[in-house]
C-alpha cells in the first residue's frame, strides 16, 4: 500500500479509502489509485474482508425477461440461505462498464456474479485486488480458466433435442441458436450438428440460423425458412423466447403446430407449459445455475485457485405438444 501511494502520490490513508470502498475520494483520485493496484496485481489480506456487508452482486444484461427473472428468483433464494442478499446490476449495452464496477467496489460486496458478459482483464483484476470473489454463469466468450464459472449441459440439450425431433421421422430440421459470439450458443448449434449426423441427416446451411435468444429475430429467421421450397418440418429454437417468434411466424404462414411443424424450445421458462400448443423444449436449471454461482463466490473466503471450478448442471427434455411425426403431405405457407 505505500507503494501504491507513493507512486499516485497520495497518502497511504487515501489508498485505504479506496480499497475500503470510501466515497471521500475523488473520481480521478480513485481511478489512478485502481489502475495502480490493477497493475501491480495488489491482493488484500483474508482477514481485510471480515466486516464486509453480506451482500452478492448479480450483474446482468437484462432483467426483462423470464430467463433472467429465474436466475434472480435462484440468486436471492441461495443468498437468503446464506444470511445474504443480492444486489442487482445492469449493465449498459455500450461500454460504461467502469460504473458499476465503481458502484459495486464502493459498497463492500462479498461476491460478483456476472451474467451472459465478457469482463475485461483490468475489471477482473480490479476485483482480485480487492478480494472479491467473482464467478461467471454462462460465459459470452471461451471459459476463463482463472475464473469459475457455471453454465448448462448446452451440448447434450441440444443434442436430445434434435435426436428427439429425428426420432420423430423429421428430416428436415432447421435450428435458431443464440448469437454467434456466445459460448452456449455455438455449443448449442455443435450438439446440433451432432445429432443430425449421428442420425444421417444432411446438414444444411439455409436451414442454421444465429440470432439473439429474442423473439422478433427469430420470428424473421423462422419466416424466411418456412416460406422456403423445401422447407424445415421441425425446428429447434435456442430459447423459449425464440421458440415464440417461430410459432407466431408458423401462425402467420397458417403452419400448424404441431400437424405441419415441430418445435423444441430450450430453457423451459414456466411460460412453456402455458404456449399454444405447450411447448416441448430442453429445461435449463436456470434457478439452481444461479444458486450454485452464489454458493461459489460465499464460500470462496481465501479466494483459492479456481481452475477446477467450473460447473455443469444438467439439462432435461421436457416433451410436450409441439412435436409430432411429419405430416404426410407437407403444405406450403401461404
Amino acid at each position: 500500500m505505500s507503494d501504491i501511494a507513493k507512486e499516485a502520490g497520495v497518502s497511504v490513508a487515501t489508498v485505504s479509502k479506496v480499497l475500503n470502498g470510501s466515497d471521500r475520494v475523488s473520481l480521478e483520485t480513485r481511478s489512478r489509485v485502481q489502475e495502480l493496484l490493477s497493475e501491480r496485481n495488489y491482493e488484500r489480506r483474508t482477514g481485510a474482508r471480515t466486516d464486509l456487508t453480506p451482500v452478492v452482486d448479480l450483474v446482468l444484461r437484462e432483467v426483462s425477461n423470464p430467463w433472467a427473472t429465474e436466475i434472480i428468483a435462484g440468486a436471492v433464494e441461495a443468498a437468503r440461505n446464506a444470511h445474504a442478499t443480492v444486489a442487482v446490476s445492469v449493465l449498459p449495452d455500450r461500454g460504461g462498464h467502469g460504473s458499476w464496477l465503481e458502484d459495486i467496489c464502493s459498497r463492500g460486496t462479498r461476491g460478483v456474479i456476472v451474467l451472459l458478459a465478457r469482463l475485461s482483464d483490468r475489471e477482473k483484476a480490479v476485483l482480485r485486488s480487492r478480494g472479491i470473489p467473482l464467478a461467471v454463469i454462462d460465459p459470452r466468450g471461451e471459459p476463463d480458466p482463472s475464473v469459475p464459472t457455471v453454465g448448462a449441459t448446452n451440448w447434450a440439450g441440444a443434442y436430445a433435442a434434435t435426436r428427439h425431433l429425428a426420432e420423430l421421422g423429421h428430416k428436415r430440421v432447421g435450428i435458431i441458436s443464440g448469437p454467434r459470439d456466445m459460448f452456449c450458443s455455438r455449443t448449442r448449434m455443435d450438439g446440433y450438428r451432432s445429432a443430425m449426423e449421428a442420425a444421417g441427416l444432411p446438414v444444411d446451411p439455409e436451414l442454421m440460423r444465429w440470432g439473439d435468444f429474442h423473439v422478433e429475430v427469430a420470428f424473421k429467421h423462422a419466416s424466411t425458412m418456412l416460406s422456403m421450397a423445401n422447407r424445415p418440418t421441425a425446428i429447434f429454437a435456442g430459447s423459449d423466447l425464440q421458440a415464440m417468434g417461430v410459432l407466431e411466424a408458423a401462425r402467420l404462414l397458417h403452419l400448424p403446430v404441431p400437424t405441419q411443424l415441430s418445435l423444441v424450445g430450450f430453457d423451459d421458462i414456466p411460460l412453456s407449459r402455458w404456449m399454444s400448443p405447450p411447448l416441448t423444449s430442453v429445461r435449463q436449471p436456470l434457478a439452481e445455475m444461479a444458486a450454485t454461482a452464489v454458493r461459489l463466490v460465499l464460500s470462496d473466503r481465501e479466494v483459492p485457485s479456481t481452475k477446477d471450478r467450473s460447473v455443469e448442471l444438467a439439462t432435461t427434455l421436457v416433451v410436450r405438444e409441439s412435436t409430432a411425426p411429419p405430416p404426410r403431405t407437407l403444405r406450403r405457407a401461404s
